[in-house]
């Protein structure tokens, strides 16, 4: 059973006018459904909410949730802040950069670019302190070859060591050494 795409990703906000409000004048997206219900259709318990949606393109949503009877929405303390966060991808460097001048301008503090040599990146928070990276794919052919050809490896030595492996090093020194 292939999975065909991800149909949406949920997350809570703090109030959903705002979080729609800040993805379309940030982010451009679109805002697409809002569902309310005073109870929870598959478990049936009594718990009012607004579940919004927005087109992060190409078929992919991005859906939050307002709780106003829950207590108040926090991260998990015990996972750093840049651990989890919502990756998109944007058309081009010059995307990248001119919506990193546009969220600055609005106030929002902006990270980045960062260079992971297969695609550079920004960082920032939504108003929901959600942290989101915008990437635009900058890897060439050869280096995702490389990439792949290594990731079972990888993912067998962490396993065993819970030590970085080297067989990508290339990718963070930027020497591209066989």
């Amino acid at each position: 059973m292939p999975i065909q795409q991800i149909h949406h990703v949920a997350y809570r906000c703090k109030d959903a006018k705002e979080t729609v409000d800040w993805y379309v004048k940030h982010l451009d997206m679109k805002f697409v459904l809002a569902i309310a219900e005073n109870e929870v259709p598959s478990t049936k318990a009594p718990d009012p909410y607004m579940h919004v949606f927005l087109d992060a393109g190409n078929g992919n949503v991005l859906a939050f949730f307002e709780l106003p009877t829950q207590p108040p929405m926090d991260r998990d303390r015990n996972t750093p802040a840049w651990v989890q966060h919502l990756a998109m991808k944007v058309d081009s460097m010059e995307t990248l950069l001119a919506t990193k001048e546009r969220l600055q301008a609005a106030g929002i503090d902006v990270i980045g670019p960062t260079d992971h040599t297969i695609f550079k990146s920004i960082y920032f928070f939504d108003p929901n302190g959600h942290r989101l990276e915008l990437a635009v794919d900058c890897g060439t052919p050869e280096m995702h070859q490389k990439r792949d050809a290594v990731k079972w490896d990888m993912l067998e030595e962490w396993s065993k060591t819970k030590q970085a492996p080297k067989h990508a090093a290339w990718m963070h020194d930027g020497s591209m050494a066989k």
